[in-house]
């Protein structure tokens, strides 16, 4: 009863031997879910998507990261992957509000999903913004 077959067709619910069904043919073709009617697919080999962000020549620096919301921090990347996951080392939060002050969070994993903006602290500084009226 633990094994009620949910999502399988009725041929493959139960105990017994799993064929693979009449409808999916071997290779990809058909007109099933993933087929599309197009015949068979060629088993070429797709290249490797190169990253858009090179984070490896920032390992061991210090870099400033936005996320969605507002926060702020700075930190020493000592890793991350493909999804801009981020490892920081020796983390500080710089909170705004009700007053600017620095919060030390240590080491810390940053998702990659939740971040907007991420910069070198070394060779950037603030300037002015060159989009609002002069007075």
């Amino acid at each position: 009863m633990a094994d009620r077959g949910r999502g399988a067709p009725k041929a493959l619910r139960g105990g017994g031997v799993h064929q693979q069904p009449a409808f999916r043919k071997q290779g990809g073709g058909g007109t099933g879910a993933g087929g599309g009617g197009h015949g068979p697919q060629p088993t070429m080999d797709k290249p490797k998507r190169e990253a858009i962000l090179d984070l490896s020549k920032y390992v061991n620096e210090k870099i400033r990261v936005k996320f969605t919301g507002g926060r702020e921090v700075t930190g020493i990347l000592k890793g991350y992957d493909q999804l801009l996951n981020l490892v920081l080392d020796q983390v500080e939060e710089e909170v705004l509000e009700p007053q600017p002050t620095k919060r030390s969070l240590g080491l810390a994993v940053l998702r990659g999903p939740t971040i907007t903006l991420l910069s070198p602290v070394d060779g950037s500084e603030e300037i002015a913004n060159p989009f609002l009226a002069p007075e």
